[in-house]
């Protein structure tokens, strides 16, 4: 009994340590949750939904053989149909050609408005999480300021001051995104500049700025991307609005908040003319916060 009682503790031991035991390295099954998010069916439909708006902007004509500025000969407020898929407006002109046109005007704008966030939010914070001192303090309380004011009456004061335009409206959103870039960059930067790798860059001799672009800057700028997308969604709405009100891309060009508000007038006896570029709106900026958060959780 004993020699089969020692035999059954060396086979226990054994497969405790066998070389295909089942056990996962720390953190694989995190990783693979991730990978199973960004694959999920959410994503997957938010990717084919901003493919087919990238399409539009770039290759408008593949999806429409109408002019998004000329009716015609085609009658006014024609309902949706298999011809016209949104109906026509009160001129007569396609609603679903002038939205495949107007992705182009909105989406490049919204592409400015976060690019001019990303670059000089990031600056700011990049700077005030590494100098410190009086430069943190000068710099955060400018982004506090900017945090203060509503972003669409900020955008609006931007706007008058420069002038209508889709390029103008386009800076004046990316000044109201300034402030989340700069918080986030240099909460991410206070967090790396005190890594064992940084000191030892100085130590090595490396200067201020080539310790910030070579070292501090690569390693915080994963969830600062991951705002930029998330940004997208929202540089869309603001851009919107601000051609809803009037403060946009000036008519007849077709831009995603002029043609709602174009058809604001009608909503009663010709409905679509608002609601159906409004769903597509929503879609697209709906899609862009999947993917966001999707970016998000993959990379915490």
């Amino acid at each position: 009994m004993s020699f089969i009682f020692s035999l059954t503790r060396t086979a226990q031991g054994t497969g405790r340590v066998r070389p295909n035991s089942r056990r996962t390295r720390p953190g694989s099954g995190r990783r693979r949750s991730s990978a199973g998010a960004l694959i999920g069916p959410a994503t997957v439909v938010s990717g084919l939904v901003l493919l087919i708006a990238v399409l539009w902007a770039l290759l408008p004509g593949l999806f429409t053989q109408y002019d998004p500025n000329d009716g015609g000969t085609t009658p006014a407020l024609l309902a949706p149909s298999l011809e016209h898929w949104f109906g026509t407006d009160q001129t007569g002109r396609d609603v679903f050609t002038r939205v495949v046109y107007g992705a182009s005007q909105s989406l490049l704008a919204a592409l400015i408005a976060v690019g001019v966030g990303l670059l000089v939010g990031t600056t700011i914070g990049l700077i005030a999480g590494t100098r410190r001192g009086w430069v943190d303090d000068v710099l955060m309380r400018a982004v506090d300021v900017l945090l203060s004011i509503p972003a669409i009456l900020l955008s609006l004061s931007i706007v008058i001051v420069l002038g209508f335009g889709t390029i103008n409206a386009a800076i004046a959103v990316g000044v109201t995104a300034i402030a989340q870039f700069a918080r986030l960059a240099r909460s991410e930067a206070v967090r790396i500049d005190t890594s064992d790798f940084v000191a030892a860059a100085y130590g090595s001799g490396g200067t201020y700025w080539s310790v910030l672009v070579r070292h501090i800057l690569p390693n915080s700028i994963s969830p600062v991307l991951t705002l930029a997308v998330l940004q997208i969604g929202s540089a869309i709405l603001q851009i919107s609005t601000l051609g809803f009100l009037g403060y946009g891309t000036p008519p007849p060009t077709p831009e995603w908040g002029l043609i709602i508000a174009e058809g604001r007038n009608f909503v009663a006896t010709a409905w679509w003319l608002t609601v159906l570029p409004g769903l597509v709106v929503m879609a697209i900026v709906l899609a862009t916060h999947q993917i966001g958060n999707t970016l998000r959780k993959a990379t915490s």
